[in-house]
């Protein structure tokens, strides 16, 4: 096929990850996938191709990451488009999680990333061509959510450090795009994808209410269709201007409008205050 794309995908064992190595396998793409368990991996997808390639890798480790690559250039000839699919959540309010379980999701959903990225842009700027897609969430443009913290601040991260990946790579003719979904019906909330606190203190009531709604009535309910996200995103990877940021889901949709609103109206109310903290203009000079 002559747009044949290939694609290198991490997380790829289950959720989005899974979906979109089925739909670009059945559209006739190549197709990298990594997984800490490469068996778990060869069994969820169900297909012998020599258009997919299954490669276990860990994520938190450089080297893992750069054989993975590597094997996908020795495979393919090249990288089309990257995935940073692979995360997972974490609940429990800042002052409960300690500091390793906060830093584990940070290796995982910030680290692990800078590590693909770092380890993949050799090539991309050899290609001088390149699509790179950083899975972030709401979560990330919003930190409304009592005992979502560190995973808010791991997405916030994501946000971030994209914005800046893409003015770097520009020049090399390679985009960025950061997909910021809301609820979708995968197995985000259970709990292989959702680690909760190993200590818990009984006063912090809204996040212990928090963590209810969302494992009891949000999880298996969620509004958002995998298949159709997955959708979208390779309709992402074909577009010449792709944007920056891609909103998913009318959940994530109406709540980024919310928080713009939000900080509009506070920056406006604080303006005078705002603008009041520099140097005195000097009086004009009189000739």
């Amino acid at each position: 096929m002559d747009n044949q794309q290939v694609w290198f995908i991490t997380g790829a064992s289950k959720g989005l990850g899974l979906e979109l190595v089925e739909q670009l396998l059945k559209q006739g793409h190549r197709v990298a996938a990594t997984s800490r368990d490469v068996a778990e991996l060869r069994r969820s997808v169900g297909v012998e191709s020599d258009d997919f390639l299954p490669l276990g890798v860990a994520l938190t480790t450089e080297t893992s990451v750069g054989e993975a690559i590597q094997a996908t250039v020795s495979q393919f000839g090249r990288i089309d488009v990257v995935v940073n699919n692979a995360g997972y959540g974490q609940l429990g309010s800042l002052e409960e999680l300690t500091d390793g379980e906060a830093r584990a999701n940070f290796e995982v959903n910030v680290f692990g990333m800078l590590n693909v990225i770092r380890q993949v842009m050799p090539q991309l700027r050899k290609q001088q061509s390149g699509h790179i897609l950083n899975l972030s969430s709401i979560a990330g443009i919003t930190g409304n959510f009592p005992g979502w913290g560190i995973y808010c601040a791991t997405k916030f991260a994501v946000e971030g450090l994209s914005e800046s990946l893409a003015a770097e790579v520009a020049p090399f003719g390679i985009k960025v795009t950061i997909v910021e979904p809301g609820y979708f019906r995968t197995e985000f909330l259970s709990s292989g994808s959702l680690r909760v606190p190993q200590e818990q203190i009984e006063e912090y009531e809204l996040v212990r209410q928090s963590a209810a709604v969302h494992q009891n009535q949000i999880k298996g309910n969620q509004p958002g269709d995998p298949s159709k996200a997955v959708a979208a995103m390779i309709q992402i990877a074909t577009e010449p201007n792709p944007p920056l940021h891609l909103l998913l889901g009318q959940d994530a949709y109406d709540v980024a409008n919310q928080k713009i609103s939000a900080f509009q109206a506070e920056i406006a109310q604080w303006k005078a205050l705002t603008v009041s903290t520099g140097f005195a203009q000097p009086a004009p000079a009189i000739s």
